[in-house]
C-alpha cells in the first residue's frame, strides 16, 4: 500500500482519497478508523461496579446466554451492548471476528494450534484460549501475515 500526504496552506479542510481497483476488508477498516472522530469507551460491569475497559488489555469479547462479556486475563466483565456494536468500536484496535459469537484481539495472541476439524485454537498472552471457526481462519491468517501488529511469531 502506498500512502501520499500533501500538506499545504491552500487546503481549508482535510480530504482523504483512496485509489484502488477493488474494495477490501482492509479498506473498510481504514474508512471506519477515519470516520471515528472520538474514541468510544467500553464499560464493563463486574459485581455491580462499572469499570472502564482499555481495549488493549482485552483478550476477546464473547456472547454467552444472551449476554456479552469481555475476557481480560482471569476476569470477565459484562458489556451491555450488542456484539456487532462492540465490533465496530474495536476494529481500529485490531480486533477481528473469530466466530459468530466471539471477537478477538489479534495483538494479544501468543500462539495458535490447528484443530482436527479445521478450527484454530488461539492462546493469548494471559493464558486464556478461544477458538477461531473455519470461516474466519483465512481472514485472520491473512491479517497477521499482512503485518497486523500482533506479537505472533
Amino acid at each position: 500500500m502506498k500512502v501520499n500526504i500533501d500538506i499545504d496552506e491552500m487546503y481549508t479542510e482535510t480530504q482523504v482519497t483512496i485509489q484502488t481497483n477493488e474494495w477490501s476488508e482492509e479498506l473498510e477498516e481504514i474508512v471506519n478508523v477515519i470516520k471515528r472522530r472520538k474514541p468510544q469507551r467500553l464499560f464493563g460491569v463486574e459485581e455491580e461496579q462499572t469499570i472502564i475497559l482499555d481495549p488493549k488489555t482485552i483478550d476477546y469479547i464473547y456472547a454467552e446466554k444472551r449476554k456479552i462479556f469481555a475476557a481480560q486475563k482471569n476476569r470477565s466483565f459484562e458489556i451491555r451492548m450488542k456484539l456487532y456494536e462492540i465490533e465496530k468500536i474495536l476494529i481500529p484496535h485490531d480486533f477481528m471476528r473469530f466466530s459468530k459469537s466471539v471477537i478477538g484481539n489479534i495483538n494479544q495472541i501468543q500462539r495458535f494450534e490447528l484443530s482436527f476439524n479445521g478450527n484454530l485454537c488461539v492462546y493469548f498472552h494471559s493464558g486464556n484460549k478461544e477458538y477461531i471457526t473455519r470461516n474466519y481462519v483465512a481472514a485472520i491468517k491473512e491479517r497477521l501475515a499482512m503485518g497486523g501488529q500482533s506479537d505472533v511469531k
